[in-house]
């Protein structure tokens, strides 16, 4: 029968000393945080019986937070993965009990953005929302920030200046990250398209300057049509890129910068275009992973969300402490890339 782990055991894994074990265990006195950690990681690794307990004593502990999300669209699958990876970080949080309030945005109209925002503010102390840049935003922000609740930007940046900080990619690097494998894996020079959601995501703005700008710097041989906005809706998506493919018989490439990427799949399919349009999209997911295993897409550029999500609760509980000063105006993560090779 295996020995079970003592408190010695306990205090030669995590480097302290077995009185340092007690304090943890019993509450007798103070102990710093990271040595409590360490005590509560030799427990859980060792099996110890009273590891829960060590675990509500880390808990009680720690300092509690009101963090509000304010995502978009709920039924596209992208945001449903995002609010999930909210959640798993709010409760694998281990430097702070968080309580998460998590709302999709039902549209993008500035006055409604801001009734949410408002309503949201009223429960929590922290916000972080994914929404277009507009006047009547900025101002909402600007008054919450005088309230002293921080806005953080997600995914596309919005009201600079006035937003605690901004998270997400690097939109001009996607940008031309998406040009590059349009010039490299297009099979001739011809037409290239791009779509956008809204020129108001200033994320999507931002890829569009970024893919324009690498053509006329290192692949002027193309041609870059006028953009196309398709409201991030499939139905308009699928439209316009029938239209292109009809219009274009020298269209190589297709760069579908914000939403509405299923509906530009859908019409690949049904014309046969897989291998002969060169095709980027934004973010994994039902749609765009079988596109990408049926050469319809030839890669995506995807965001880490768990990574996203993570480090959004450190910025927004440093920004409600002394910490404030030190949250960066932009945080980018790094670009999740993916082909038919390593889906």
């Amino acid at each position: 029968m295996a020995r079970r782990p003592t408190i010695k055991d306990i205090a030669a894994r995590a480097l302290v000393s077995v009185a340092t074990v007690d304090r943890v265990l019993n509450g007798r006195h103070p102990v710093r945080d990271e040595t409590a950690r360490a005590v509560y990681d030799a427990a859980a690794t060792l099996g110890f019986h009273a590891t829960g307990l060590i675990q509500q004593r880390l808990i009680k502990s720690l300092p509690t937070y009101r963090f509000g999300f304010l995502l978009q669209r709920p039924n596209q699958p992208f945001y449903q993965n995002f609010g999930k990876a909210l959640e798993g970080a709010v409760g694998q949080s281990s430097f702070a009990q968080i309580n998460s309030l998590i709302e999709f945005l039902p549209s993008q109209r500035p006055a409604e953005v801001v009734t949410h925002l408002m309503a949201m503010a009223k429960k929590v102390q922290a916000i972080a929302v994914t929404t277009i840049d507009h006047p009547t935003i900025s101002e909402a922000v600007a008054e919450l920030k005088a309230r002293g609740i921080p806005v953080f930007a997600l995914l596309s940046d919005i009201a600079p200046g006035i937003r605690q900080g901004y998270i997400g990619l690097n939109n001009r690097r996607a940008g031309r990250m998406a040009a590059w494998v349009i010039a490299r894996t297009a099979k001739t020079p011809g037409r290239v398209a791009i779509s956008v959601g809204s020129h108001r995501f200033q994320g999507h703005e931002l890829r569009e300057t970024g893919f324009r700008s690498y053509f006329r710097e290192n692949a002027p041989e193309f041609t870059m049509l006028e953009t196309l906005v398709n409201l991030e809706a499939r139905s308009i998506a699928y439209e316009a890129t029938l239209d292109l493919l009809q219009r274009y018989p020298d269209l190589v490439g297709i760069y579908v910068a914000g939403g509405g990427m299923e509906g530009t799949i859908n019409a690949l399919r049904e014309e046969n275009m897989a291998n002969k349009v060169a095709v980027v999209c934004n973010e994994l997911t039902p749609d765009s992973r079988p596109a990408l295993a049926d050469n319809i897409v030839t890669a995506v550029i995807g965001t880490p969300l768990a990574q996203l999500a993570q480090e959004l609760l450190i910025l927004m509980a440093k920004s409600l402490g002394n910490e404030a000063d030190s949250v960066p105006g932009q945080t980018f993560l790094p670009i999740d890339f993916y082909i038919s090779e390593n889906i």
